[in-house]
């Protein structure tokens, strides 16, 4: 019998919609816990979860079975009506259709993870949108200013 056996290290982007800071210091570090449960839920491997005021990073090993839009549609469907169940932010809460994603070797890992650990520190110095666009240079993904995520500053 053959087996199957892979590593794909997945790094997905996602942004709260209209690139609202509603994603508070109070509840950010219950939200990356939870977010990390719906990966577990969903048999992938999370690998790290972390973001900032607008926007998070998930990065997690994908299992085979699944596709990268699938495990993202049911991580965003599943937290953000988690935030709004718990009334976690005035209004209603989604994020923003899109998200970016982008693979990783194994020897990548380690540095991802420190890279996505440190997102409040990174952004004192660095805006999203230069976060983004430095992100998609790398991977040299072309790209159309409009079909980026809504920036508003």
């Amino acid at each position: 019998m053959a087996y199957v056996f892979t590593q794909m290290n997945v790094q997905a982007v996602f942004a709260v919609y209209r690139r609202e800071n509603l994603l508070h210091e109070q509840f950010r570090a219950e939200l990356f816990r939870y977010i990390h449960g719906i990966l577990e839920n969903l048999d992938q491997f999370p690998l790290a979860v972390n973001g900032y005021n607008d926007h998070i990073h998930i990065f997690f090993e994908l299992a085979p079975a699944s596709t990268v839009s699938g495990v993202l549609q049911k991580v965003k469907a599943n937290s953000s009506r988690w935030i709004n169940q718990n009334r976690l932010v005035a209004g209603h809460f989604q994020w923003q259709k899109g998200y970016g994603s982008f693979t990783y070797s194994r020897s990548q890992r380690d540095r991802v993870i420190k890279y996505i650990r440190n997102q409040q520190a990174h952004h004192s110095k660095l805006p999203f949108r230069k976060e983004y666009t430095g992100i998609l240079d790398s991977f040299e993904i072309q790209y159309d200013q409009k079909d980026l995520f809504e920036f508003y500053y």
